[in-house]
């Protein structure tokens, strides 16, 4: 592995293998910034950012996935094709079944649900705030980035009655032409006109021949990412990487109607985002075998999305003689958006050090100064670094052992009614 890699040099098998850890990353998100939410709101005050981080941000994800990928349909597998490449439903882990009824009618079922799994310890009032409180909203955000006419309704859901109930819930899509259309969220539009939602990606060659370059064909149950083509896999990654940065804002924006200062609201940003890049850091190594020496710590930051994509952040890792150089642009469209980079100072480098420590225990901070435009932040060996406190509240979650299972094939999902 070079020491700079980003998406566009990786190979596809290694695109195939990395995809599925970024969704499960941008899933995890939750779990290392609400966990500080409780500790200063409360459970109530919790739901309601998370509903608005989610309704900021999943309709200009969405919008943007069905750009990407030519998924231009207003049905319910249209929907569904955006669900399976949206950081709010990694593959297997929100263990997605589902079944179309005919165009404008289906349904799904979560046949596991991670984060149910990692909430129901809590017990049920936390276990409604999530499943009721929360989904109930943000899953019409996410709808209406397909059609302002479907609504998305449950069957059951947790509180789980019997105790084991499987699957974990039911919900029906419906899309009815005399009904209503919703709205567009108020903080999705402010998210529409920040930069992040205009920004330009690497385009997919249409003309690729190693495997697909679109989604325009029928849904299938499980996506297999090695059945796509590389140029494919590169523009998905970047997508998802961008679902993280969008999140974020979100995260950001809500939390700043409720945080007493720009201090508390800096103090728990900056908290959830160490969280996650420790942990994401941590899995992308394994999942590629990286190594933990300067070529491998400089490959895992610049693939960790929480510093991506680069078009955005502008954010690099360089190996110079045995130690790492991290250069961060001072006027990227993420530095001008005031999301996660806006976090990393001289003086806080907390998210950059958990990510480091990640790879390796010996990793650490050294000299930290603007240069040329940029803060370059110098990595080096020294002292074993502890394991922060923020990833390890991420390690609470059961997404940080999970593991992606192989499912062949995948089948197609065609209309029960023709």
């Amino acid at each position: 592995m070079s020491a700079r890699e980003s998406y566009a040099d990786l190979s596809k098998d290694q695109l195939a293998t990395i995809i599925p850890e970024l969704l499960l990353s941008g899933q995890l998100i939750d779990r290392s910034g609400m966990a500080h939410l409780i500790g200063a709101f409360g459970r109530e005050v919790m739901a309601q950012i998370a509903i608005e981080e989610w309704m900021a941000a999943s309709p200009v994800y969405t919008h943007r996935m069905r750009s990407a990928l030519g998924i231009d349909g207003d049905g319910v597998a249209d929907m569904f094709k955006c669900l399976q490449l949206d950081i709010g439903a990694p593959p297997q882990f929100m263990d997605f079944r589902y079944q179309i009824t005919d165009e404008y009618h289906g349904s799904f079922v979560l046949a596991h649900c991670g984060a149910l799994m990692d909430v129901e310890p809590m017990g049920d009032d936390y276990v409604t705030a999530m499943c009721h409180d929360i989904e109930d909203p943000t899953f019409d955000a996410t709808a209406i980035a397909t059609n302002r006419r479907a609504r998305i309704r449950p069957v059951h859901r947790p509180p789980r009655t019997p105790a084991d109930r499987s699957p974990h819930c039911e919900w029906t899509v419906t899309i009815e032409p005399d009904r209503d259309e919703l709205p567009l969220p108020a903080d999705a539009e402010w998210m529409f006109g920040m930069g992040v939602a205009a920004m330009e990606l690497t385009p997919i060659d249409a003309e690729s021949t190693d495997g697909v370059v679109d989604y325009r064909g029928p849904l299938v149950a499980d996506l297999q990412f090695r059945q796509w083509s590389r140029s494919a896999l590169i523009r998905i990654a970047q997508e998802v990487a961008l679902q993280h940065q969008l999140l974020a804002l979100g995260f950001e924006r809500a939390l700043s109607r409720r945080a007493v200062d720009a201090a508390q609201r800096d103090d728990i940003f900056r908290k959830q985002f160490t969280g996650i890049a420790g942990m994401t850091s941590e899995r992308l190594r394994a999942a590629l075998g990286s190594s933990g020496d300067a070529d491998g710590l400089a490959a895992v930051l610049n693939l960790n999305p929480v510093f991506g994509p680069v078009q955005y952040t502008g954010v690099v890792a360089d190996v110079v003689d045995d130690r790492v150089r991290v250069r961060i642009p001072q006027n990227s469209a993420a530095m001008r958006d005031g999301g996660w980079v806006t976090l990393l100072t001289a003086e806080h480098l907390e998210p950059l050090q958990a990510a480091a420590t990640a790879v390796e225990r010996h990793w650490s901070i050294g000299a930290a100064e603007v240069h040329d435009g940029a803060l370059e932040v110098v990595i080096a060996q020294g002292d074993s670094q502890a394991e922060s406190g923020e990833v390890a509240i991420v390690r609470f979650s059961s997404g940080a052992t999970f593991e992606f299972a192989d499912r062949g094939i995948p089948l197609s999902i065609t209309p029960v009614n023709g």
